[in-house]
């Protein structure tokens, strides 16, 4: 899936330098940075072979959860930060069409109601976790309580913009864009590693802001995007298992894009 979703955004890529090089009037370079809200991820996946549970409080030690049974639990992120660079152009007076390069990090805030099987596991002992472990003497719950690691995005996009003019010096826009994002997950409570991996996933971002021309080259812009990538795969570290994770954001930035 993630293959052919990264394919598709080459594509677009693709066709826009084409569109560029046949109808492109005047150019621009856009550099912007501001803050990234990431969503809570509802992670969802399942084991990829038995696992047999260690002491919980009232799960008992060797008790076997087979290969497909399910798992998850939900993650907060706090504030992070998103930076953008960009290459442009414009058709019409109104329309742009530009390619960007963006970076995004989130820390993690907590995890929160894990669940194997639909069973909750705040309240059992950690040790649960652990294949032979004898109780911990610590839950589950405070285990990933401690939000350590973080969701790390570096983006390639096309994008479209429509200006839309607002007297002589201000205009107000929308767009969108497609492309790729790689995605680096490091889950990581009470320096347990969980998550560490890598992948690619299709990515998607529709923006809107308002732009004012300091001068003939120089304009000033703010916006919102909404960004986001196809929910990332990734392997779990501690037992045999994969999870989903969610890559979705909200992002306030202001810039500058200057004309040549």
């Amino acid at each position: 899936m993630n293959t052919r979703l990264c394919a598709a955004g080459a594509a677009a890529l693709s066709a826009m330098l084409l569109a560029h090089s046949a109808l492109a009037q005047d150019s621009y370079i856009s550099l912007s940075g501001g803050g990234a809200f990431l969503a809570d991820s509802d992670n969802a996946g399942q084991f990829t072979s038995t696992f047999t549970t260690g002491a919980g409080t009232t799960i008992p030690a060797g008790t076997a959860l087979p290969a497909g049974t399910p798992l998850g639990w939900t993650t907060a992120f706090d504030t992070g930060y998103a930076l953008s660079a960009a290459y442009g152009f414009r058709f019409a007076d109104t329309f742009r069409v530009e390619f960007e390069l963006a970076y995004q990090s989130n820390d993690i805030d907590t995890h929160s109601g894990v669940t194997a099987a639909g069973i909750p596991l705040d309240g059992e002992d950690a040790g649960v976790l652990i294949t032979g472990s004898p109780n911990l003497g610590v839950s589950v719950g405070a285990l990933v309580d401690d939000g350590q690691g973080g969701v790390d995005t570096t983006y390639l996009m096309a994008n479209v913009f429509y200006d839309i003019p607002a007297g002589d010096n201000a205009a107000f826009y929308v767009g969108g864009g497609l492309g790729v994002g790689f995605v680096h997950v490091e889950y990581a409570p009470s320096d347990i590693t969980i998550i560490d991996g890598d992948k690619s996933a299709f990515a998607y971002q529709a923006i809107a802001g308002v732009s004012y021309d300091v001068s003939d080259d120089l304009a000033l812009f703010a916006q919102y995007r909404y960004r986001g990538t196809s929910d990332v795969e990734l392997d779990v570290s501690l037992f045999d298992a994969t999870l989903e994770i969610e890559n979705r954001s909200s992002i306030v930035e202001v810039g500058l894009r200057y004309g040549f």
